[in-house]
């Protein structure tokens, strides 16, 4: 008998870093091309925080949100899962990302009950206090963030970890970012009650 198929989920990929270049943005793309190849049941797709105006309330009109606002609180609410890549800057998450994080807690929040996992690439300890930050504010926004495999990546140390054209190369590295994918995938399912 043929074991049943895994049910698909979707996972929303938000970069916190509106650099093209971005090591982290690197990383989102590595893990949506194992996800989709690698990982049974799982959809990553990309969701751009860049057009997204600076939160100001007075943009609501009417119980709406500005078009770009309304289109990426779409997406987060018909997502199963959130994959940050979060950048640390001074020691907490990028500017951009808070920015998107507000404006889908705005009423109704569409953040809540969904599972999250966070990756980040840097020097030093590798973007580790902005997870910390992230993680803090998720507990407001009724996120679950995956407590294990964290997943820190010091850029700067070698052997190098991504060619020249921000490709992720190094095959230990991959490894990780599965593990932190199926992970997700699992407490994606044990939330919705499917596993």
């Amino acid at each position: 008998m043929e074991a049943a198929a895994k049910p698909i989920i979707k996972v929303a990929a938000l970069c916190g870093s509106l650099r093209k270049g971005s090591y982290n943005r690197s990383l989102l793309r590595s893990a949506i091309q194992i996800g989709n190849e690698s990982v049974n049941g799982m959809q990553i797709e990309y969701i751009d925080i860049a057009p997204l105006p600076m939160l100001n309330t007075d943009l609501e009109v009417g119980g709406t949100y500005p078009p770009a606002v309304e289109a990426f609180r779409q997406k987060i609410l018909e997502a199963d899962s959130i994959l940050f890549a979060s950048p640390e800057y001074n020691y907490s998450v990028t500017g951009p990302l808070k920015n998107a994080i507000d404006w889908a807690s705005r009423p109704p929040n569409v953040w809540a009950d969904k599972a999250a996992a966070i990756v980040s690439a840097g020097g030093g300890f590798g973007g580790g206090r902005s997870q910390y930050h992230l993680r803090q504010i998720g507990v407001f926004l009724d996120l679950h963030f995956i407590n294990k495999p964290e997943f820190f990546l010091n850029v700067f140390q070698p052997p190098a970890k991504f060619d020249s054209d921000g490709t992720l190369t190094d095959v230990a590295t991959q490894e990780k970012l599965k593990e932190v994918l199926l992970a997700l995938q699992a407490f994606t399912l044990r939330l919705q009650g499917k596993c």
